[in-house]
């Protein structure tokens, strides 16, 4: 049975159900991945899939280099292909059920401190359109935590500056409400005022009055973050990494921060407890006698 005509009906459900293009090209050549190491190995018909197969293919990834957090990820797209094969009766049993997900590596994000945070929105000038445009941005990302995909996606119908209340739809386009600080309103209000307008369309717009796009998002934020430190990762992914650890610093509820993010698990918020963490151990060691 053709695996690469499964794979395009697969690729076609996930568009069907709106799943994002990222999400899309991932699947696509994780599965292509997948589809080379089975024509390597002499199976070339979807029906002769077996477990070992699936575990073939991620020892070798493993044996490659890549990482546990990679291998993750292609044996979930695998899962779902299986799972899609076994719902339009090409499989009759399920050859990756009970394959364990690798654990992973504890990866502990960038984050800036509070102190960081004054020094970037201190740097950013105010004078020109643009400068209140990237304010008002940076205000918008560290004050909300919302992704950069959900930011450039932003149209002003979504945006409720009376009510402080954000519309924005994330992974699988569910939709979130957000509340928006009182300092992020200033900055969203005078962007609207003195340089955006109030014509519905695109929230944020680039130079040539189009909608901004990831990649100018990206050149914003570097900019700023490269002002005030020299982090590995500078990307809008920071500064929501910062939102959620200055909430959890302060005394949030880890559940009221997982429905902040939008993440579906509360263990992919768990990683900020581990942020916490880290700071209470650092100052441990500088304020303790014997540390």
């Amino acid at each position: 049975m053709n695996i690469e005509e499964k794979i395009d009906l697969f690729l076609e459900e996930r568009v069907r159900r709106e799943y994002s293009d990222l999400t899309i090209r991932s699947y696509k050549t994780d599965l292509e991945e997948f589809k080379s190491f089975l024509e390597k190995i002499g199976k070339d018909d979807l029906t002769e899939i077996e477990k070992k197969d699936i575990r073939g293919f991620m020892g070798e990834l493993l044996s490659y280099g890549y990482k546990r957090s990679s291998v993750a990820r292609k044996l979930s797209a695998i899962k779902s292909f299986c799972r899609f094969l076994v719902r339009n009766k090409v499989l009759k049993r399920n050859p990756s059920i009970s394959i364990k997900t690798p654990k992973t590596e504890v990866f502990i994000p960038s984050f800036l401190s509070e102190e960081e945070m004054e020094k970037i929105f201190d740097s950013i000038p105010e004078d020109k359109d643009l400068d209140i445009r990237n304010r008002a941005i940076i205000e918008l990302l560290y004050g909300t935590g919302i992704r950069a995909s959900e930011l450039t996606n932003l149209n002003l119908s979504m945006v409720d500056l009376k009510s402080k209340l954000l519309r924005v739809y994330g992974k699988g386009k569910k939709e979130r409400i957000l509340p928006i600080g009182r300092m992020a309103s200033k900055w969203l209000g005078r962007y609207l005022s003195e340089v955006r307008g109030y014509k519905d369309g695109p929230f944020f717009l680039s130079k040539s009055g189009k909608r901004l796009g990831q990649r100018d998002l990206q050149r914003i934020v570097k900019r700023a973050i490269s002002s005030v430190t020299t982090l590995h990762r500078m990307s809008p992914h920071t500064l929501r990494h910062t939102f959620a650890t200055h909430l959890l610093n302060r005394g949030a509820n880890l559940r009221a921060v997982q429905e902040l993010l939008g993440h579906e698990s509360l263990s992919t918020t768990q990683i900020y407890t581990h942020m916490s963490i880290e700071k209470l151990k650092e100052e441990y060691k500088k304020a303790h006698p014997r540390a």
